[in-house]
């Protein structure tokens, strides 16, 4: 029997309707992947004058995301911090001279800095796309190298940082025709909690594994909405997402007993999809000409999202109560530019 939501759908574009609860029937199913939007784009081939930068690519949908880049013809930057996992990953995606694998720890913001420059040096000073995609989940509680609580540092603070450091190019690389973007992949997670300003590395206590990682993931969306209102009038747009659920062993190393718990229930299971389909609303907000000049959009099913219909669970498409807050998203950014000792 189909499973149909009781709560308004928040999906709207040209993939929205495989997302519908009636129609998703789990990994594999009916909604769209990375390479069929690419094909859909009439992209395969067609940037090869691009240049893009993924995070986080030795594992999970980051492969995927780097497959369905490079068949656009772009030149493709991806970073890992186990390199030797990574080029197994990759596999002869590293053989086509278009996909370049670099070394960044992004519990080490030194790490970060070094990748930074490392692609302004190769890349020839271009670069049109970055997909933030690299992060830990559900950890328990500990520090980076820079004594930052782990997931709030790892997700957002060394991406704020890799973009700092790129955003002339980014925005330099802009066109009329191709507007540069920022695609922080974010999670529906988001809405375990919001940011909390005066307790970013719980020094005063309250920590849980979840909870530190719904705040970094709302710091990814707070990141994605503010590079829209300081750039986007210049040609620099910026996006959040949530790529779906699916199973990751790498990611989910710290919370096997909701990922088994998951398996035994009809509603999970149909949400899930592979890591094909994950990737998709990565590669729809960096490459949609759907999206083309706007940005500050939370997108999920490789369609634009609305907010999350009140009482629903945490798989319900949409984002949260939170997700948009001009004043703490413009705070955010300005703690972040301290703590990583930019400007």
């Amino acid at each position: 029997m189909a499973m149909v939501s009781q709560v308004p759908f928040q999906l709207t574009g040209r993939y929205a309707e495989r997302n519908k609860w009636e129609n998703v029937n789990g990994p594999g199913d009916s909604r769209v992947t990375g390479q069929q939007i690419v094909e859909d784009e009439g992209l395969v081939g067609t940037l090869t004058d691009k240049v893009a930068l993924i995070t986080g690519v030795s594992s999970g949908m980051g492969p995927a995301i780097v497959r369905a880049m490079a068949s656009t013809g772009a030149t493709v930057f991806v970073t890992a911090r186990n390199l030797e996992k990574a080029k197994e990953a990759l596999g002869s995606l590293l053989d086509t001279r278009r996909v370049h694998l670099l070394y960044m720890d992004q519990t080490e913001l030194a790490t970060v800095r070094a990748c930074a420059a490392e692609v302004r040096k190769q890349s020839g000073g271009k670069l049109n796309i970055m997909i933030n995609n690299a992060a830990v989940m559900d950890t328990p509680q500990e520090k980076t190298k820079d004594g930052f609580e782990l997931q709030f540092g790892t997700n957002h603070l060394s991406h704020f940082l890799l973009f700092y450091l790129l955003k002339d190019l980014l925005l330099a690389s802009s066109t009329p025709s191709f507007h540069s973007r920022v695609v922080n992949v974010s999670s529906s997670g988001h809405r375990y909690s919001p940011v909390d300003l005066g307790n970013l590395g719980f020094e005063k206590g309250g920590y849980t594994g979840w909870g530190a990682y719904g705040q970094s993931k709302t710091a990814n969306i707070y990141m994605a909405n503010q590079i829209e209102r300081l750039y986007g009038s210049q040609g620099l747009h910026g996006y959040s997402l949530s790529p779906g659920s699916f199973f990751s062993p790498n990611l989910q190393k710290y919370c096997q007993d909701e990922v088994e718990a998951a398996k035994d229930n009809e509603r999970m299971m149909k949400y899930f999809v592979n890591y094909e389909q994950a990737c998709a609303t990565s590669i729809y907000g960096a490459l949609s000409k759907d999206l083309e000049g706007r940005g500050g959009l939370y997108l999920e099913g490789a369609s634009v999202a609305g907010p999350v219909p009140a009482d629903s669970d945490i798989i319900e498409y949409g984002y949260s109560t939170w997700a948009f807050d001009r004043e703490k998203e413009e705070k955010l950014w300005e703690v972040s530019k301290k703590m990583v000792g930019v400007e």
